[in-house]
C-alpha cells in the first residue's frame, strides 16, 4: 500500500535516476529504451494511485482519473520525465511524481471532484536528442509541426524514423492533442532551479510567468595567420571580435534585466600558434517580455556587426530556438497561492521563472499555474541537484490543497 508521502516520492525519484543511458550520470532522452522503461515504471505508479495509465501517440506517459460525467472538464497535472545529459534527479520528475501522489491521496480519502484529472509525464521537454524542446507538450497542446519530422539526432536518425522504432505511428501524433476538450487548467510543480526561495528561507513559491527565450548560433569569420609573423595592423582575428560580443552580452542583458548566456565558444583552427580565423559561439537570451528580449537581441546584433566591421570580419547569425514569454492564469495562480497559505505561509512568495517549462507549450491550450519548490543553492541540471523531504512534504500538501481549492470553485 502506497503512502503517497514525500518519502515515497523521493524514493521513486531515486528509482528513476537508475534508468539512464549514461553509466556515470543520469540521461534519459526521447524515444530511447530509457524513455520506454521510464514510462512503464511511472505507469505502474499511476495505476497504484488509481489512475488509468497509458502512453499517448507522442510518447507521453499519461494517467487518467475520470470525472463525474463523460463531459466533465479535466484538470491537468504534471511535468516531464526526460533529462539533460548529466542531470539531477528532480528536474521534471519530482513534479510528475508529486502529481501522481496527490491523486493517490485524494483517491485514498474518497474525495469526489467535479472534474477529472489527467497526470502527464511529458516525454521531451529538454530537447536533448533532436534539438527541439517541448515536443511532448506541443503534441498535447495541438501545436505539433510537420516540419519537425526531419529533425535528426547526433547519429543521423530522423524524428520520423525514431517514432517508428519506438512503436509509434507518426501519422497519429495528432491523437495526443487535447484541443477541444473542456479543461480546467494545467498545474505544474517544479524545483525552482534558482536560489531565491532559499535566500528568502521559503519552501514554496508561486510562479507569475515564464521568461521568453531565443537561442542563436553565431559566427565570426576573419582570416587565420601565423601568430608571430602577422603584424597587428593586418590581423583579422575572429576570436577578438567574438570576445567583444560575448562581453557585450552580459552588459546589455543586465542593464535590461534580461539574462544572456554564451554557453559554447570554439575557435578554429584551434592551434596555439595560429590566429583564429573563425569562431563559433552560442547565445541564450531570456527576458520577462518578448519586447525586452528582442530589444536586447537587436543591441547585441548591432554590437556584433560593429565589431566585425572594425576588424574586417564577417558576423553570421542563425536563430535555432524561440519561445514566447507567458503569464500564468490568474485564477489558477491564486489557487496555488491559497494552497501554499494552507500550509502556514501567510504571504507566499511570487517568482518569475527564468527557465523554460512544459507549461509554456500548454499555454497554447489552456491557462496554467506553477508551484516552485526550494532546491539547494539553486543548482539544477547537475548531479548535485537536491531538495529536502520537508519541503517536498509541504509541497504535496500545497498541491493537494490547490486541487481542492479549484474543486470548490468549480462546484
Amino acid at each position: 500500500m502506497s503512502d503517497f508521502d514525500a518519502a515515497e516520492v523521493l524514493e521513486r525519484c531515486d528509482a528513476l535516476a537508475k534508468i539512464s543511458a549514461a553509466v556515470d550520470g543520469i540521461e534519459r532522452s526521447y524515444l530511447t529504451p530509457e524513455h520506454a522503461r521510464t514510462n512503464w515504471t511511472v505507469g505502474e505508479w499511476m495505476a497504484d494511485a488509481g489512475l488509468t495509465a497509458w502512453q499517448d501517440a507522442a510518447g507521453n506517459q499519461r494517467g487518467t482519473l475520470a470525472g463525474p460525467t463523460a463531459d466533465a472538464p479535466v484538470l491537468l497535472l504534471g511535468s516531464h520525465l526526460d533529462t539533460v545529459p548529466g542531470a539531477g534527479r528532480y528536474d521534471g520528475v519530482l513534479g510528475t511524481l508529486m502529481a501522481v501522489a496527490v491523486v493517490g491521496r485524494l483517491r485514498a480519502r474518497g474525495v469526489e471532484l467535479p472534474f477529472g484529472i489527467e497526470v502527464l509525464g511529458f516525454a521531451d521537454e529538454e530537447g536533448t536528442r533532436f534539438g527541439r524542446t517541448l515536443l511532448g507538450s506541443c503534441a498535447v497542446a495541438g501545436t505539433w509541426e510537420d516540419g519537425w519530422w526531419t529533425l535528426q539526432d547526433a547519429h543521423g536518425v530522423t524524428l520520423h524514423d525514431a517514432f517508428l522504432a519506438f512503436g509509434l505511428d507518426p501519422s497519429r501524433v495528432g491523437e495526443a492533442s487535447l484541443v477541444g476538450r473542456p479543461i480546467v487548467g494545467y498545474l505544474e510543480a517544479h524545483i525552482e532551479q534558482g536560489p531565491l526561495l532559499q535566500d528568502a528561507k521559503r519552501s514554496l513559491g508561486v510562479v507569475r510567468g515564464i521568461m521568453g527565450a531565443r537561442r542563436f548560433e553565431l559566427e565570426m569569420i576573419g582570416e587565420a595567420g601565423h601568430a608571430g609573423g602577422m603584424p597587428y595592423g593586418r590581423r583579422r582575428d575572429a576570436l577578438l571580435g567574438a570576445s567583444e560580443v560575448v562581453s557585450a552580452v552580459e552588459v546589455l542583458a543586465r542593464d535590461a534585466r534580461a539574462v544572456g548566456t554564451v554557453g559554447r565558444l570554439q575557435a578554429f583552427p584551434g592551434a596555439v600558434n595560429v590566429i583564429p580565423g573563425r569562431v563559433e559561439f552560442s547565445l541564450d537570451l531570456r527576458a520577462e517580455t518578448d519586447a525586452v528580449r528582442d530589444r536586447v537581441w537587436d543591441e547585441i546584433a548591432e554590437k556584433g556587426l560593429k565589431s566585425a566591421a572594425a576588424r574586417q570580419l564577417s558576423f553570421g547569425v542563425r536563430q535555432v530556438h524561440e519561445a514566447r514569454a507567458t503569464q500564468v492564469g490568474e485564477q489558477l495562480a491564486l489557487a496555488v497561492e491559497a494552497g501554499i497559505r494552507s500550509t502556514g505561509d501567510a504571504e507566499p512568495m511570487w517568482l518569475l521563472s527564468k527557465a523554460g517549462h512544459d507549461a509554456m507549450a500548454i499555454a497554447d491550450l489552456c491557462d496554467y499555474a506553477m508551484l516552485f519548490i526550494r532546491c539547494k543553492d539553486g543548482i539544477s541540471h547537475h548531479r548535485d541537484e537536491a531538495v529536502c523531504a520537508d519541503d517536498v512534504e509541504v509541497a504535496l500538501d500545497a498541491l493537494e490543497a490547490t486541487v481542492l481549492e479549484l474543486a470548490g470553485q468549480s462546484s
